[in-house]
């Protein structure tokens, strides 16, 4: 490759500076040294100059505002392209014609750190020596850091960057990141739109904390002070209450729904007293601020801290190590990070407003064991056990071309009772939610990327379960728990075992009459019944029971009794809900892929399973687990949703 240099990165696995293995950068080498050795310039076949790579709707093919849109290199552009000139800096970020001041905020606060920066931006990219068209940046996505390759092909119109571009117009580092994050995420028009913590967690594997200004903490400058110095990353905007008023602009010239860098705080001294500044910076790269202020240049100025909290309702800082900002020493963090689903009808409940689906969801364990260390340090607190918990949803903006946004999301914490204490193998059903209030939870349900809370419990066993506000919404979602000792974690999910009765070989005489009778009639002369004959036989039965009548054989007795245990609205099935705990009552506990399977395979669109689909449902386990005692093999992969099949005989 281009022998480019990765510098040990601020990691969050065990605090402290780490140099953990990134995603490898061969690809990068190998395709840039066949461009120099062929001779031509890279064009990524993946994330092509294109109409699908702006957008799907405002700036999807032939709309009008990709008219006359040119995909240029920069070398098309101007005589003497740079990647960057003397050192990237935050006044190299302007925002174009896209909507993604969020991003442009975070890539401003990233230039404030060398080591960060170079590690999203690795050394030796250039447009002059070795240059191949082709250039690589680091992006964390949901617990791994990708390499990302992009070729340096760039929307313009009218001979001028469409998107970021830097403020001299021949500096190329800000345009050729937003074009990899944008290759992330699907397109540039899915960046439209978002929160600087997003940015700021992609840039730094980090986990963001928000300040609400209306209400802030009474040591707020101090934090600021503190993250600034420990390398965190910081942003503000204002809250708009409807869509008018998106980029509308206040009294003192300040933008609403538009991210803000906070770059800098110093205290100095005005009228005898210490005035407290905040620098800000405005990724349009122009200021309009009236308030009192020391403008600079290229969009930042300095405000006081007095007119920031007036102004501003949300700041939010990404901390390298989520005790950033609670200690006066350093500590080091443990962290655990756990993928997760919600699919509809098996792990999709809902938040706790459902309390009949709210005990479907993933469920995961936290052990905390040992105190704080710096339990005096506030006056004598009782001694607890802090952690912070960071849930996060993902692939949503990849997946906005299919009409998906972010969802609503949140978590509850529960302190595991005497009964489950020491207990795994076990997802606690409904009654134990119904019977028990959450110890904690996070602030609000909210429709981010990220929901994340601090806590601080006495040692002992939690539950930590995380929804969507809704029951039925699907999504995929990372986990990361943060705890200042170690703490024991895991996911609690049922461990797969049945308990099958001992087969019985029925006489002649024991059949039944009436079903010999039924069988006979739609057998026919071969004596033998198809599926569909079968279905009709059991909705026969159900109906004859129902009416008070026999005519069940044997077998289905106790199947026929679980099943109406179930319907609870005597509607003759049964919601995809019950059937975890229809299957436990005929003997057989299953983890929640098995459980997503059989879902898929058995439910109707509206997650009602009838009679007959319960029966089926039982003979395929039935005849699973006599072949494999131990349990079925999974498929890696289940289906998200019933128009894909699933495998006839998962053994």
């Amino acid at each position: 490759g281009l022998g480019v240099t990765k510098p040990p990165i601020f990691c969050l696995i065990q605090g402290g500076f780490h140099c953990p293995h990134p995603s490898p950068s061969s690809d990068f080498g190998l395709l840039a040294e066949e461009c120099r050795r062929s001779g031509s310039l890279f064009r990524d076949p993946t994330f092509p100059p294109a109409p699908s790579s702006l957008g799907f709707r405002e700036l999807g093919p032939g709309s009008s505002k990709t008219r006359g849109v040119q995909w240029k290199r920069p070398t098309e552009l101007c005589p003497r392209p740079q990647f960057i000139v003397d050192g990237a800096t935050r006044t190299d970020i302007c925002q174009g014609a896209l909507g993604d001041c969020w991003l442009l905020a975070a890539i401003a606060s990233l230039t404030l750190n060398e080591t960060l920066l170079h590690r999203v931006v690795p050394h030796g990219q250039s447009f002059q020596q070795g240059y191949a068209g082709i250039f690589h940046f680091q992006i964390w996505q949901f617990g791994e850091w990708l390499d990302v390759v992009v070729d340096d092909f760039l929307p313009t119109k009218d001979g001028k960057l469409l998107f970021v571009h830097s403020a001299e117009g021949s500096e190329f580092w800000s345009a050729l990141l937003e074009k990899a994050y944008a290759k992330v995420n699907g397109c540039y028009e899915a960046l439209s739109g978002g929160s600087t913590s997003e940015g700021f967690e992609d840039f730094t594997g980090g986990v963001t904390e928000w300040f609400d200004l209306r209400r802030p903490p009474a040591d707020l400058y101090q934090i600021i002070l503190k993250a600034l110095e420990r390398g965190s990353l910081l942003g503000c905007s204002i809250d708009i209450t409807s869509a008018f008023d998106m980029e509308a602009v206040t009294f003192k010239k300040l933008v609403k729904g538009h991210a803000y860098s906070v770059t800098g705080a110093k205290q100095i001294p005005y009228q005898g007293q210490a005035l407290e500044l905040i620098r800000m910076r405005n990724p349009w790269g122009e200021v309009e601020w009236t308030g009192l202020m020391v403008k600079m240049e290229d969009g930042e100025f300095w405000m006081s801290f007095r007119d920031f909290l007036r102004e501003f309702t949300r700041l939010e800082i990404c901390n390298l190590t989520p005790d950033a900002l609670q200690s006066r020493k350093f500590r080091k963090w443990n962290t655990q990070l756990y993928d997760g689903t919600w699919r509809r009808g098996s792990t999709a409940g809902g938040c706790r407003n459902y309390p009949a689906t709210f005990w479907i969801n993933p469920q995961f364990k936290i052990h905390l064991e040992e105190v704080d260390d710096d339990r005096d340090e506030d006056g004598g607190r009782e001694p607890g056990c802090s952690f912070l918990l960071a849930l996060m949803q993902k692939h949503r903006r990849r997946e906005r071309r299919l009409g998906k946004d972010m969802e609503t999301i949140g978590f509850a914490v529960y302190e595991v009772t005497a009964s489950y204490v020491g207990r795994s193998g076990v997802h606690l059903k409904r009654e134990f939610f119904l019977a028990n209030a959450s110890r904690a939870r996070s602030e609000q349900f909210i429709n981010l990327r990220e929901v994340s809370t601090r806590f601080r419990l006495p040692p002992g066993e939690y539950i930590v379960v995380p929804s969507t506000f809704e029951p039925n919404r699907e999504g995929d979602f990372v986990l990361r728990v943060f705890s200042e000792k170690r703490a024991g974690t895991e996911e609690m999910d049922d461990k797969i075992q049945a308990t099958l009765p001992d087969e019985k070989i029925l006489s002649e005489g024991e059949i039944d009459e009436n079903f010999k009778q039924l069988f006979r009639q739609l057998a026919g002369p071969d004596q033998e019944i198809s599926v569909t004959e079968l279905q009709t036989i059991l909705n026969r039965i159900i109906a004859k029971r129902e009416r008070g009548g026999a005519g069940a054989p044997p077998q289905l007795t106790p199947n026929l009794s679980i099943f109406r245990k179930f319907d609870l609205d005597k509607s003759g099935s049964i919601s995809a809900y019950e059937l975890r705990l229809a299957l436990e009552a005929a003997g057989y506990r299953l983890d929640k892929r098995l459980h997503e399977l059989l879902i898929t395979r058995y439910a109707e669109p509206d997650l009602a399973l009838d009679f007959d689909s319960f029966v089926c449902c039982l003979v395929r386990l039935e005849t699973m687990f006599s072949e494999r005692p131990q349990g079925p093999e999974l498929p890696q992969t289940v289906p998200k949703d019933p128009s894909h099949p699933v495998p006839n005989h998962p053994k």
